[in-house]
């Protein structure tokens, strides 16, 4: 469960006596170009941060609040270490950088220890199954996250300049950490995309037509390149079914497919194909690192590909290899 999930969903509402900090927040992690789902969640908590203290502005609270409020998440709501760890680090954003105020002693708090779990990964065998209990669209999005270890989210922001059969390679623009990296492209995948892409030439028009204002660009492209936003090329490669009005320019736009759509969708297969593991989306991303490590692909290269910070994060793979525990054979195997 993500950690935005752990705790029944709160309705953002005005944070502190009005709106204005709210308007101060959501400014500031814009101009520090956070994602949207960064700033969902961060609003959030400084909400649920309000809310403990019946709606208390956070400028007459301090420190030992913020510990308090921790405290309760690891002891009473028993959250997990990485819910805990982002709702603190939503609560250092609010007051280091939008109140400009120091919670000194707060490194003294001890948090809930990381617990150290070893991922699920699927047999190729496995993965063929979950795969060929989807249908359509979410069918090779799921192709996709296999086939070049895409987290969900990477995959449903791809779009179609990001393919570059050529090189047989995947672009994967702005994911965790706002990097940009390359990764491999399944060529066996291309007779079903041409199909697909057909089939989105065909809707991008009717959508032209119809008066579509384009897509919601980030940063500055839309005013360095005005015509992206209707151009074929920045178009989503996976957009949602239907045109919707933006709240802010009151245009219709066309956003991507939204990630429960597949979540669900992988869940079901993973049923159908009678597995007893607890299948998700990440599943196909773990599943591709381990079999490129049983193949005998370099570690660094697979650290690359999966767009790992720190090849530590990366090694966890060599756990679960289909040769046991860091490639090794259990003597038991030669009595």
């Amino acid at each position: 469960m993500s950690p935005a999930r752990e705790m029944h969903c709160v309705e953002a509402e005005p944070i502190g006596a009005g709106r204005r900090l709210s308007h101060r927040v959501r400014a500031l992690m814009r101009r520090r170009h956070y994602s949207p789902r960064t700033e969902k969640a961060y609003i959030d908590w400084m909400t649920r941060f309000v809310l403990f203290y019946d709606r208390r502005p956070p400028e007459e609270m301090g420190v030992e609040e913020v510990v308090a409020f921790l405290s309760h998440l690891a002891e009473q709501r028993k959250v997990s270490a990485a819910t805990q760890r982002q709702a603190a680090s939503a609560l250092l954003f609010l007051y280091r950088t939008v109140l400009g105020r120091q919670l000194r002693g707060l490194e003294f708090h001890i948090r809930s220890k990381t617990e150290s779990k070893v991922p699920v990964v699927m047999s190729l065998d496995e993965v063929r199954a979950v795969i060929d209990n989807l249908a359509g669209q979410n069918r090779l999005i799921a192709q996709l996250l296999y086939g070049g270890g895409l987290r969900l989210a990477e995959g449903l922001r791809l779009r179609v300049k990001d393919i570059d059969w050529n090189r047989r390679q995947l672009c994967v623009r702005q994911g965790k950490g706002r990097r940009d990296r390359m990764t491999t492209l399944p060529v066996s995948l291309k007779p079903d995309f041409d199909r697909h892409l057909d089939h989105l030439a065909g809707q991008y028009q009717r959508d032209l037509e119809a008066g579509y204002a384009g897509l919601l660009l980030p940063n500055a492209i839309a005013r360095k390149y005005p015509s992206a936003s209707t151009s074929w090329e920045w178009q989503w490669l996976f957009p949602a079914k239907r045109l919707t009005v933006d709240a802010e320019t009151g245009t219709s736009t066309r956003h991507h497919l939204h990630d429960s759509a597949l979540q669900r969708a992988v869940r079901k297969a993973a049923r159908k194909a009678g597995l007893t593991k607890r299948i998700t989306t990440h599943t196909f991303r773990h599943s591709f690192a381990t079999h490129l490590l049983e193949k005998g692909t370099d570690i660094r290269t697979v650290r690359e590909l999966l767009g790992h910070r720190d090849l530590k994060t990366t090694m966890i793979y060599t756990h679960v290899t289909q040769t046991g525990p860091y490639g090794v054979k259990s003597p038991a195997d030669d009595l």
